[in-house]
């Protein structure tokens, strides 16, 4: 007996948005263990073509980032599913990175994109410290325990060195976007792809950086139908993480400063 009712097709929607690493005492940023979960739960839809993943992220961790990467390709390999990622605000950085596990990327033409590069920023505080009448006392077993002190004068084989690590993460992340987007790269102008440098989702489709405009509800029912059920997959905030965080006022402040300052960097 055939059934007169056509079956919806169901597209999981993972959602990954935040700095990518561990944030705060409860942990409220994008990281491995804190969405290995949902998309588990997101890829074992068996019926469902494709999982769809939405990030807004303006990047952070590089080790998160490669590792949330290689577990939603490790996932659409294993389960046989097409990924199509949509980037909200922004896909930068470590948030590009992690876009890069996705068949096809889509962004708003105003989303921010790119951004393939390395940063480490400090202060130095050893003027301040001397003005106040502080002394600053380091005791290492270990040449190098304190490079890059803040309270110590730089020196420069510390950056050197530094600049060697930054160089190596650097390569590693190159070598995901060739791998992801090597036929679609646009190489041939004038625009160096891997400077750091970050573009509107508009110029980044002509950058071959993104496949097309367009956003999540658009765009699946355009591949899959009008009647085409979109499930979120989220990570919650726990109930007892929201009513009994014990951050001080401090601690809360300094953790909304740094994660401010690295979406203020997009102009966000």
């Amino acid at each position: 007996m055939f059934s007169l009712f056509k079956k919806k097709k169901i597209i999981p929607l993972i959602k990954l948005s935040g700095v990518i690493g561990n944030v705060g005492k409860f942990k409220q940023g994008i990281d491995l263990s804190g969405q290995e979960e949902i998309i588990k739960k997101a890829f074992s839809l068996k019926k469902s073509p494709a999982v769809a993943i939405s990030i807004n992220s303006p990047g952070g961790s590089p080790v998160q980032s490669h590792l949330v990467h290689d577990f939603i390709k490790y996932q659409a390999k294993k389960n046989r599913k097409k990924v199509i990622v949509f980037a909200e605000d922004l896909a930068a950085s470590g948030g590009y990175l992690i876009s890069c596990a996705g068949d096809e990327i889509y962004a708003n033409q105003s989303s921010i994109i790119g951004s393939i590069g390395v940063i480490y920023s400090s202060f130095g505080f050893k003027k301040l410290i001397e003005k106040i009448g502080v002394q600053r006392r380091v005791y290492t077993a270990g040449k190098n325990k304190s490079t890059l002190d803040p309270f110590l004068d730089e020196k420069t084989e510390d950056i050197e060195r530094l600049k060697n690590i930054q160089l190596d993460l650097h390569k590693n992340f190159i070598d995901v976007v060739n791998n992801s987007r090597s036929t679609k790269l646009k190489k041939d102008t004038n625009v160096e792809l891997f400077s750091g440098e970050f573009w509107s989702g508009k110029k980044a489709l002509e950058l071959g950086l993104i496949d097309g405009i367009g956003n999540a509800n658009d765009v699946l029912r355009e591949k899959y139908g009008e009647e085409v059920i979109i499930k979120s997959f989220e990570k919650n905030k726990g109930w007892l993480a929201r009513k009994l965080s014990s951050e001080s006022q401090t601690e809360k402040l300094l953790n909304i400063i740094e994660k401010r300052s690295i979406w203020q960097k997009y102009g966000f």
